[in-house]
This record gives structure tokens, C-alpha cells and sequence, in this order.
């Protein structure tokens, strides 16, 4: 039987199960034939003589997928299938990020003034979720692993001593998988955030892959969590910024959800983006458990190479995502930063890299020859800058112990002023100051400025880390409150 025709620009076929894909292929091959003339945004009109291919294939969502009036009708549509794939009752295409999804859930789950349990090594996204929704954070951490000095998931007995000790609190928010790929029992938060009658969120945005391969961890919703939000550019094949937000509502409003969510989006989404969801999410429901597959092998095959590297280690076992790849350099005296330099000079640019560690990001998009290629590069780099081996320190990220005086939203909105560094300690922050990667805040608005704080940043910037955020990134000047 002869293997039914393809569209060129949809080699696996997905476009019949994704209505989205389906809008952008049709919007733009009449584009490229000539066959629009566009009297609705965007502004380039699809005309590449103006700013050039930069603009090519950038179709609106409103206007272009489908007529502004009509275009929600394919959007719900597409959202159905990913709920039913994630096994959802409700999901929302962002095309803001993670970081997008985070802060709508924060605005979902609570009224101004109530508390949230949280862990500390959150993404930046989470906290400023808790300025805009006015939520307080009891923080929950996570341990740290003496051999890496990476940080662990969070324990459920931890997350159930703080829900003891704050009754009052509205929800469970968690980051898991963390940045470096480490798990918790998301069914253990689950249960016991449930047996205190508030849900579970997990910002999973490093997991959209996780649930399709019975050797994979179950994902967020499988788990019993009550929302999750996922990126569909990290591990998946989607354009930067897509991302999904999913919920069971059996414990939260749809409605509420919606308003949300919609309160903190673009009202011009990108068609581009949103289609590219789509098309990640179909691609996953037809041939995921083989991508996922290929993956763990390559990134399997990569970790065996990796340990035969006399002084280098990676971070592996049964509370560690089978995809992640997080190289460990302190047994070989190389400084991930110089290593780095050589392997952006090769073209493979990573996530993170700091003293200590190295963290690429395999996708599914990845073979394992891609893999293979760049482990080699690694290694070779690594040999390069080869030293005396050293204990690992752990980032000040992991271990950073927050003193809150202020609530996040209250430090945001109060007055403030700038002073010296020497005078900043002891002082309340006015500012969130995170080294990026991973993008965890050392300091957070309404946080006491301590001296190891200030240290583990300035520790930081001179070892070539870039610090994020800060009104100066120098750490010559903080923005603290005002004094009354």
C-alpha cells in the first residue's frame, strides 16, 4: 500500500490532529503565493523587502489563523486534545512561557494576604506570581546533595510539617523536576496537600516530555497534582515562549482559571507560536514514547561516556529524570565557565554552566548522534582545562536560607531607596537578585539583605556569572526600603 502523500512543510502528518497547524500551514502558504493582502496586524503585512526574512512565517493568531470573530473556536479545539493527552479538564496555550503559566496559576488559587507553601529554589516567575497575587510565602527547601551540591526534590515530610504549622494556607506550589532534573514523590505532596483540602501546583516547565515513556516519571497530573504548568520549547519541539497550563478542577474554578489566565496573556497572541503547540502536542500523542525512548538512550549513552572521564561524574539514579544530563566537573579541576567558552566556540551553546557543573539540554528533538557529537566536544574542553581535583560548592541558589520581613507584594509596592553595598546589609530588599542560570532568587523583595548574601552574589560575578535583575548588576548599589 503506497504511503500517503505529505504536506513537505508537515513531514510526520500531523497537521489532521492539529487544527492549529492546520490554520498556520494553509495562513502561510497564501502568504508565500501572494494570495493576502492583510488589512489587520501585524504591521509587516508579510512583505520580507521591508525587514527582512526575520518576519517570515509569523501569522497572527487573530487575523490570520482564522477571522478574528472565529479564530477561539480552533483554540479550544487544540486545548481539548491537550487536555485529553495530559489528562486534564481544562488547558490554556500561553505564549508567554512558563513563566507566563506560573504567575496565572498564583493569581488562581488565592485571595491577597494568604499564605502558599513553596519551594525556595522556585524560578523568579513564582515569586513575582506572589507580588501579583499578594500571596505569602512559607517556604519549604529542598536538601542538598553533599556529593554534587545540587539540591534534591523536597520531601513530603517536609511539605506536611509546614502545612501543619500553617493551616491557613491556600495551596502547594512546587517546582519538580527542579533545573537539574532531580524529583520528588509528587504523589506523596499530593495526598498530603489534599488530606489539608488545598491543591497541588507544580511548575514543571523542564517536563513536558515526562508521562510518555514507561520508563519516564508520570507527569504532574498523573501524580494527582491539581495544575501544572509545562514548556513546550524546552524538551518539546515548539517555538520559544510556547507553554501549556493544565488543571484538573476538581479543587480549582475553571472560570476562575480562565480569568486568570487571560488577566496576565497577550490579547495579539502569536498564531506561529500557538500552532507550534499545537504541533508539539500532536507530535507527543503520535510518536512519543519513541522519541522519548531515543532520548533516554542518547542521554544513557552519554552518561556511561561521561563517568570514563578519569575526575568527571554525572548526576544519575532513581531520583533523577532518565533525559537530564548534568556533568559534574569538580573531580577534574576543569571551571565549567572556561569549559563553556570552548564549547560556544564549537557552536553547541548549553543551559548553565558555573564552576562545578555543565548542564546541556537534550530534547526530543535530539538523536543519538547529535548526543554522541557533543559529548565529544565536552570531554574535550573538559581535558583542555583540566586542574587540581576540588570538593563541589554548592551554589548559593540551592542554599540560600531567606529571612522574610515583608510580604513580596507589600516590599514591591513600598518606597525605596538606593545605597552602597556596605550599608545594604541588614537592610530590607526592595529588589529580586538571582544569578541566571538557573534564575532562583538569592534575594527577593520584603528579604533581610544578609552578608552572606551579598558575598554568594559577589562570589558569583566574579567568577563570571551573570547576576539577573538587579537594578545594578555591579552589586556596588542595592535598592532597599525606605525607612519610615
Amino acid at each position: 500500500m503506497p504511503e500517503p502523500e505529505r504536506d513537505p512543510r508537515d513531514p510526520r502528518g500531523l497537521r489532521a490532529d492539529a487544527p492549529l497547524l492546520a490554520a498556520w500551514l494553509d495562513a502561510t502558504s497564501k502568504a508565500s503565493a501572494g494570495a493576502l493582502l492583510p488589512m489587520c496586524v501585524p504591521g509587516h503585512k508579510q512583505r520580507q523587502d521591508l525587514v527582512g526574512t526575520v518576519i517570515a512565517g509569523d501569522a497572527p493568531f487573530y487575523g490570520g489563523l482564522d477571522t478574528i470573530k472565529h479564530a477561539d473556536s480552533l483554540r479550544v479545539a487544540a486545548e481539548r486534545r491537550a487536555a485529553a493527552l495530559w489528562g486534564a479538564d481544562w488547558c490554556r496555550f500561553s505564549v508567554a512561557g512558563s513563566t507566563h503559566g506560573n504567575q496565572a496559576l498564583a493569581l488562581a488559587v488565592g485571595q491577597p494576604g494568604r499564605e502558599v507553601i513553596i519551594n525556595r529554589t522556585l524560578h523568579r516567575s513564582l515569586l513575582l506570581g506572589l507580588v501579583l497575587a499578594g500571596l505569602r510565602p512559607v517556604w519549604v527547601r529542598p536538601q542538598i546533595d553533599a556529593a554534587s551540591g545540587l539540591p534534591a526534590g523536597v520531601a513530603v515530610s517536609t511539605v506536611r510539617a509546614a502545612l501543619a504549622a500553617h493551616p491557613d494556607a491556600c495551596a502547594v506550589f512546587l517546582g519538580d523536576p527542579t533545573y537539574v532534573g532531580t524529583i520528588s514523590d509528587l504523589a506523596g505532596h499530593a495526598a498530603v496537600a489534599h488530606e489539608a483540602g488545598v491543591p497541588l501546583i507544580v511548575d514543571a516547565a523542564w517536563a513536558a516530555h515526562l508521562g510518555f515513556h514507561p520508563d519516564l516519571p508520570p507527569h504532574a497530573i498523573a501524580a494527582g497534582a491539581d495544575a501544572m504548568v509545562t514548556s513546550a520549547h524546552k524538551a518539546l519541539p515548539a517555538y520559544s515562549q510556547a507553554a501549556l497550563v493544565l488543571a484538573s478542577t476538581q479543587r480549582l474554578d475553571e472560570a476562575h482559571l480562565d480569568r486568570a489566565f487571560e488577566a496576565t496573556h497577550t490579547t495579539s497572541p502569536a498564531g506561529s507560536i500557538m500552532a507550534s503547540i499545537d504541533a508539539a502536542r500532536a507530535l507527543l500523542a503520535a510518536d512519543g514514547e519513541w522519541l522519548c525512548g531515543r532520548l533516554i538512550r542518547a542521554v544513557g549513552a552519554a552518561r556511561e561516556r561521561l563517568r570514563a572521564v578519569p575526575g568527571v561524574d554525572v548526576l544519575a539514579g532513581p531520583g533523577v529524570e532518565p533525559t537530564k544530563l548534568v556533568v559534574l566537573l569538580a573531580g577534574s579541576g576543569a571551571h565549567g565557565n572556561r569549559v563553556e567558552a570552548d564549547i560556544i566556540a564549537a557552536g553547541m551553546a548549553v543551559e548553565m554552566a558555573d564552576r562545578d557543573t555543565i548542564v546541556p539540554i537534550p530534547a526530543i528533538a535530539d538523536d543519538e548522534g547529535q548526543v554522541a557529537a557533543f559529548t565529544e566536544v565536552l570531554i574535550a574542553a573538559i581535558e583542555r582545562h583540566r586542574g587540581e581535583p576540588r570538593r563541589p560548592a554548592a551554589a548559593s541558589s540551592w542554599t540560600v536560607e531567606p529571612e522574610m520581613v515583608l510580604a513580596p507584594r507589600e516590599a514591591f509596592f513600598a518606597p525605596k531607596e538606593t545605597v552602597p553595598a556596605a550599608t545594604a546589609v541588614g537592610r530590607v530588599s526592595a529588589e529580586l537578585i538571582a544569578p541566571y542560570p538557573p534564575g532562583v532568587p538569592v534575594l527577593a523583595p520584603g528579604e533581610l539583605i544578609t552578608a552572606a548574601a551579598v558575598a554568594a552574589l559577589r562570589e558569583v560575578a566574579a567568577d563570571g556569572g551573570r547576576i539577573a535583575y538587579a537594578a545594578d548588576p555591579s552589586l556596588q548599589t542595592f535598592q532597599v526600603l525606605a525607612r519610615r
